[in-house]
C-alpha cells in the first residue's frame, strides 16, 4: 500500500465518529466501500482511464478532514457571492462538503421539488434516496468513487418530481474554506422524473490561500421525456486539485445537457459516465480548459449507448500556456442491438508554448451495424497566417494571440443555452487570457 493506507488507517479510526454525523444510506454503504477501496487501492497509470493522472501522487498529502463536522466561520450569502448579470437564480451553497443551511434563498420552488442538504434528506426522505443513492456509482469498480463513498458525510439533493418544471437556474457555490490544508469529500444526487425540467450551475472557488483536496461523486438520473442542463464551472487556484467522478443515467426519450468549464485550477481530473437507456435519448457533452503554469486539467468521459435511436454530441477544446499538461480521453460504447446510433465526439487543442503537453485519445466502440458515428482530434498551434494578417492590420501579435485564443474556446461557450451565462463566460475567458484571475461579479474574495 502507498498512498491509501493513511485512509484505511482514518476510516478504522473514525468510522463511528464519521457515521454520527451522517446518517441513512450514506452510512449503509460505507462498509462495502471500504472493502471495496482496500481491495483495489488507487488506480496506477497503467490502467486505462488513469494514464494521464498519478493518483497515487493526488493523494498522498495528509491533509486535515472536518469529520466532527464543526462550523465554519463563513457567511457565504456575504462574502462569496457569484452573480451572473441578467440571470435570475435561487442560490445555494456547499462550504467545504457541507450543504449551508442557515440562510436559504426566498424564491419559491414548484410543489414537490427538493434542494436540500443529502445528510438530511436521506434521513427525513429515505424514499427518494435510497432508490438512487449509489445505485450508479458503484464502489467496486472505481477507487476514488469507493474512497468518497466511505467518507462522504453530506451534500446536496435535487429532486424535481414528475412534471415539475424548475424555471429559475439552481446555482450551487461550492466554496473551499479553512485555515488549515484541508480535504473535503462532497456528494450529489440529482433525481428528475418523467417529464420534468431542471438547469443547474455549479460555481467552484477556493476561499483561503491553503492547500485542498476535494473529491466529489455525482450521481443524476434523468427520467423519461425530462431535461436536465449541468454547467460546471471551476475557479479555484494552483493549491487546489479536484477529483469529480460522475454518472449520469437517461431514460427514453430524455434530453442532458453537460458543460465543464476549468478557467482556473491546480490539478482536476473529470470523469464522466453516461448511460443512455431509453430509446430516443439525446445528450451533448461539451468541455473546455485555459491552462497555464504547471496546471493539469484531465477529462475522461464514457457515452454508453444500450439502445437503439440514441443521439451523443461531445466537443472538448484546451488552450494550453507555460508547462501545463492536458488530457482528454473520450470512449463512445455502441452496444450490439443499438441500431440507428448517431453519435460525434471531437477533441481540439492549442498548445501556446513547447513546453505544454496535451494527450488526446478519442475513441469508438461499436457493435451495431446501422449507426452514425465519427471522431477526431487535434493537437496544434495558432494559425500563422492568421496572425500575419491580424498583424499587417496594426494588431500586435500579443492581441493577435489573444484573439484567436478566445475565438477558439468561445466555440465551446456559444454551445451554452444559458444567454446570461455565456455572456459572462466570454467576458471571463478574456480576462483569463489576459493574466487576470477570473473576477466573479460581486465576490469580495477577488477583489
Amino acid at each position: 500500500m502507498g498512498s491509501e493506507q493513511q485512509y484505511i488507517d482514518l476510516y478504522r479510526q473514525c468510522r463511528e465518529m464519521i457515521c454520527r454525523h451522517s446518517g441513512g444510506r450514506l452510512n449503509s454503504l460505507r462498509d462495502e466501500a471500504f472493502n471495496h477501496f482496500c481491495q483495489q487501492g488507487f488506480p496506477s497509470r497503467k490502467m486505462e482511464r488513469y494514464k494521464y493522472t498519478d493518483m497515487q501522487k493526488v493523494f498522498e498529502p495528509d491533509l486535515g478532514l472536518n469529520l466532527q463536522r464543526l462550523d465554519i466561520p463563513v457567511n457565504p450569502y456575504e462574502a462569496f457571492r457569484c452573480d451572473v448579470p441578467n440571470l435570475s437564480t435561487s442560490l445555494y451553497f456547499i462550504v467545504n462538503d457541507a450543504f449551508y443551511d442557515k440562510v436559504l434563498p426566498k424564491s419559491t420552488l414548484p410543489e414537490g421539488v427538493i434542494i436540500s442538504s443529502l445528510r438530511q434528506a436521506a434521513i427525513q426522505h429515505p424514499d427518494i434516496v435510497d432508490p438512487y443513492y449509489g445505485t450508479i456509482a458503484k464502489t467496486d469498480d472505481d477507487a476514488v468513487t469507493a474512497l468518497n463513498t466511505m467518507l462522504a458525510q453530506d451534500g446536496l439533493l435535487v429532486y424535481v418530481p414528475k412534471g415539475a418544471v424548475v424555471d429559475r437556474t439552481i446555482q450551487v457555490i461550492n466554496i473551499l474554506r479553512s485555515d488549515v490544508d484541508l480535504m473535503a469529500n462532497r456528494r450529489v444526487l440529482v433525481v428528475v422524473e418523467e417529464g420534468a425540467e431542471v438547469k443547474l450551475l455549479f460555481c467552484d472557488h477556493a476561499a483561503d490561500d491553503r492547500r485542498f483536496l476535494s473529491t466529489e461523486v455525482v450521481e443524476a438520473f434523468v427520467g423519461r421525456n425530462a431535461s436536465l442542463d449541468i454547467y460546471c464551472l471551476e475557479e479555484t487556484h494552483n493549491k487546489n486539485t479536484r477529483v469529480s467522478n460522475t454518472y449520469i443515467e437517461q431514460q427514453a426519450g430524455s434530453q442532458l445537457r453537460h458543460n465543464s468549464i476549468s478557467l482556473h485550477n491546480g490539478v482536476t481530473r473529470n470523469r464522466i459516465d453516461l448511460a443512455m437507456k431509453g430509446e430516443g435519448a439525446e445528450c451533448q457533452l461539451n468541455g473546455c480548459a485555459i491552462s497555464d503554469k504547471q496546471q493539469h486539467v484531465d477529462n475522461n468521459t464514457l457515452i454508453d449507448h444500450l439502445v437503439p435511436r440514441c443521439t451523443s454530441n461531445e466537443r472538448y477544446k484546451y488552450v494550453l500556456d507555460g508547462q501545463a499538461t492536458g488530457a482528454f480521453a473520450g470512449r463512445v460504447l455502441v452496444r450490439h442491438g443499438a441500431q440507428k446510433t448517431e453519435s460525434a465526439m471531437t477533441n481540439q487543442n492549442l498548445c501556446a508554448t513547447k513546453e505544454a503537453r496535451m494527450f488526446t485519445q478519442p475513441m469508438l466502440e461499436i457493435y451495431a451495424d446501422d449507426v452514425k458515428c465519427s471522431h477526431g482530434s487535434t493537437v496544434g498551434q495558432l494559425n500563422d497566417a492568421a496572425l500575419f494578417y491580424m498583424r499587417q492590420r496594426g494588431i500586435s501579435l500579443k492581441e493577435a494571440k489573444l484573439l484567436l485564443q478566445t475565438a477558439f474556446i468561445n466555440e465551446v461557450v456559444e454551445q451554452m443555452r444559458l444567454t446570461p451565462l455565456r455572456d459572462r463566460l466570454h467576458y471571463l475567458v478574456d480576462k483569463r487570457f489576459r493574466g487576470e484571475l477570473s473576477k466573479c461579479e460581486g465576490c469580495k474574495l477577488c477583489r
